[in-house]
This record gives structure tokens, C-alpha cells and sequence, in this order.
């Protein structure tokens, strides 16, 4: 009996040990699949973190493509726009360059005509100068007379004639003594035929009327008118060539506060100046 006891307990022992040595190994073994486990999870936590990384990497890597590609775009037009511009400005610089030589050309055009018109005013100028002469000669002969002044300004020739020479006071009949006057400037401008004769009427302020005149207005024209007939029907001067005109009191050459000042101011005026359709004539002449 104690023997079957003595068995029983022994095997109950050896079958203690056998599994606590199987515990042991499942223990190491659960150590080892825990620790594999943890390692395991760490990888795993890296392997999201370096994946969520690299996402992250890659979108701002995709987003930085995308503005290159933007900015490469952006300069190429840039680049076409630049092109554009240096083509237009190739263009306009031929363009002006053209320009400057038409502008030189026409220029040069213009300096002959300028030259021309000069040579021409300079001849003019010659030419009036010869007639004052003539007239200053033709006068002197028989008449000296402060009265009558002879000027050249700007190409025409002017004799100034005192009312008193030619006229009574108030009246527009042409006196004798006038006729002879007058008879001498016909004679150098008959010698001019492509020239016209104006003959200008001017008063002092004194207020004056009549029976035949009716204002200063009126006195001047009408002197005016005596001076063109006379020079028209006594020394046959062409009508075609002669203008009357009356200034009256308004272009004073003195004060007419004083007697001296209106017997001044009471003149006729003889202009003798080119025709206005040979001046126009000269504008229109093209440069050669």
C-alpha cells in the first residue's frame, strides 16, 4: 500500500516539474512574441509617421512643381511678350527713321523755298528802294516840300501828302497845285505796271459836317476817291491798279490835342505796294 502511495506521489511530482518547465517555455515564448509585438507596433508607428511624412513631403514637392510650372509659363509669355515688344520697336525705329528722313527732306524743300522767297523779298526790296529814288528825284524837281514824305517800310514804298497840299480845309476837290504833285508820282508808277497805287484818306478828331460832307468818315473816303480820279482820268494810270480807302480820325499819327498834332493827323497816304495775287502767287510757287 505504501508502495502504490509512494508512486503516485512521485508521479505526481514528475508531472509538477514537466509542465512548470512547459510554463517556462510558454512564458519565454509569450516574452519573446510580446517583445516582437511592441517591436512590431514601433515599426509600424514609424512606418505611418515616415509615410504621413512622406505625403506630406510629396504634396509640398507636387505644389512646388506646380508654381515652377506656373512660373515657367508666366516667363515664356513674358519671353513672348519681349519678343512682341523688341518687333514693334524694330518696326517704329524704322518707322522713324523714315519719318526723320522725310522731315529732313521736306526740311531742305523748305529752306530752298525760304531761300527763294528771300531772294525774291530781297529783289522787292531793291526794286522799292530804286522807286522811292526815282520818286524822291522826280519831286525835288520843281517841288521841296516838307509836306511830302517818302518812306520804304517792309517792301513798300509810302508817300505821305499833307491835306493842305492837296486840299482846301473841309473839302475833297483836288487843288491844281496837287495835280502837279500828284502828276509826278503818276509818272514813276506808270513805270511800275505790276504794282497796284493805294491811296489812303486820314482826318484829325475835329467833328465836321456839311452839305456835301457828312463826317470825318465820309471827308476821308471822298479825298481818298479825288486822289484815285485824278491819278485814273488826268495821267490815264489803270483803274485795275488803283484802291481808294478812308481811315478818318482813328489812326492818328499824332496827338490831336494840339493844332500841329491835327494838321499832321490831316494827311493822304500813297501806297504803292506788289499785287496781292503775285504775293500769293509767290506762297504757292513750289520750292525747285
Amino acid at each position: 500500500m505504501k508502495k502504490i502511495i509512494f508512486l503516485s506521489v512521485f508521479a505526481i511530482i514528475a508531472t509538477s516539474c514537466a509542465s512548470k518547465k512547459e510554463f517556462e517555455a510558454l512564458q519565454a515564448k509569450y516574452n519573446r512574441a510580446a517583445k516582437e509585438l511592441v517591436n512590431t507596433k514601433a515599426s509600424l508607428q514609424k512606418c505611418l509617421i515616415d509615410k504621413t511624412t512622406g505625403a506630406t513631403n510629396v504634396s509640398g514637392l507636387e505644389g512646388k512643381v506646380e508654381l515652377l510650372e506656373n512660373q515657367v509659363k508666366d516667363l515664356k509669355a513674358d519671353k513672348a511678350q519681349a519678343v512682341k515688344q523688341v518687333e514693334n520697336l524694330t518696326v517704329l525705329t524704322q518707322s522713324a527713321s523714315d519719318n526723320i528722313k522725310n522731315v529732313v527732306s521736306q526740311l531742305s524743300e523748305k529752306d530752298k523755298y525760304i531761300n527763294g522767297v528771300r531772294d525774291a523779298m530781297s529783289r522787292k526790296d531793291s526794286i522799292n528802294l530804286a522807286l522811292a529814288f526815282h520818286l524822291k528825284k522826280e519831286l525835288d524837281a520843281g517841288i521841296q516840300d516838307h509836306d511830302i514824305q517818302i518812306n520804304v517800310e517792309k517792301t513798300v514804298v509810302y508817300i505821305s501828302i499833307a491835306d493842305k497840299l492837296l486840299f482846301n480845309s473841309g473839302s475833297a476837290v483836288v487843288s491844281q497845285r496837287a495835280k502837279e504833285v500828284l502828276g509826278k508820282v503818276a509818272k514813276v508808277v506808270a513805270t511800275k505796271p505790276e504794282m497796284e497805287v493805294q491811296v489812303e484818306g486820314y482826318t484829325d478828331n475835329v467833328p465836321i459836317s456839311n452839305s456835301c460832307i457828312k463826317d470825318n468818315w465820309d471827308l476821308s473816303v471822298k479825298r481818298a476817291t479825288a486822289v484815285v480820279r485824278v491819278l485814273q482820268n488826268d495821267f490815264s494810270i489803270d483803274p485795275g491798279r488803283l484802291i481808294a480807302a478812308g481811315r478818318s480820325e482813328y489812326v492818328p499819327i499824332e496827338s490831336n490835342d494840339t493844332v500841329d498834332g491835327r494838321a499832321t493827323n490831316r494827311r493822304t497816304r500813297i501806297v504803292i505796294l506788289p499785287k496781292l495775287e503775285q504775293f500769293f502767287e509767290i506762297l504757292e510757287q513750289k520750292p525747285e
